[in-house]
């Protein structure tokens, strides 16, 4: 894909990692936020900024592996438009999670326990890593967090593995994981502050309606995508 096409995929990763900041600290605030109880209060900060360089690398080798394996599985059954259905699935998912902080429904506890059997086996070694000082533990931890069964992640690994190959797939998976670095780096420093804040009911219904907007915005882009192909067609 050129840089055109990456752009619209690549927004919605970052900007779907940013606005989940309250998905995040449910699911990844206790570790974050131990992160800076059990580190030094000097290297609080350096200790985030191992985790979770760790964690966003786990989060791109997992898109890139998504968009090598669905990618060939829509080749192999020769689904038309394969991508453009996962992409589509990824608005709604979105739209979904917009829905959960306006309404406080968790829509995506169904796909969640899907990987919650996978996380069942690797959370005894999490536990063990967690224990483990110095960078290296840390490193481990961070890597194998990005196996966390979390809705948001499974949401964005559609659009990683509707790009079709490793490094657009990574790319998707880069941006999203930068996007989330504001909340996760937050939970480490200032965790008490940033849990008030993200259970504000203005503040959530906020969260839910920007997500809501960025997914009907993927949408928009989808469509003005297929129109100018659509165009390029029937000039050719």
């Amino acid at each position: 894909m050129n840089f055109t096409e990456l752009l619209a995929p690549l927004s919605t990763a970052f900007f779907a990692g940013l606005l989940g900041a309250g998905h995040c600290f449910g699911m990844c605030g206790g570790i974050a936020s131990g992160l800076g109880v059990t580190a030094a209060r000097k290297g609080a900060f350096g200790a985030a900024l191992v985790f979770n360089g760790s964690r966003i690398i786990s989060y791109a080798l997992l898109g890139g592996i998504a968009a090598l394996l669905l990618g060939f599985t829509g080749e192999a059954l020769s689904v038309p438009a394969w991508s453009r259905w996962l992409r589509w699935a990824t608005a709604i998912l979105i739209a979904l999670v917009g829905f959960q902080f306006l309404f406080g429904l968790r829509f995506l506890s169904l796909i969640e326990r899907g990987g919650a059997r996978l996380w069942a086996r690797i959370f005894p070694m999490v536990q063990k890593l967690a224990t483990l000082r110095g960078a290296g533990g840390r490193v481990a931890l961070g890597l194998a967090w990005g196996f966390l069964p979390c809705g948001l992640v499974y949401t964005l690994l559609l659009t990683a593995a509707s790009m079709g190959n490793f490094s657009d797939g990574a790319l998707v998976m880069l941006a999203f994981g930068f996007g989330t670095l504001p909340a996760l780096l937050g939970m480490t420093l200032w965790a008490p502050a940033l849990a008030n804040l993200l259970q504000d009911r203005m503040f959530r219904r906020a969260i839910g309606i920007a997500l809501i907007l960025l997914a009907a915005w993927s949408v928009l882009i989808m469509g003005s995508m297929d129109h100018g192909m659509g165009e390029g067609v029937h000039q050719h």
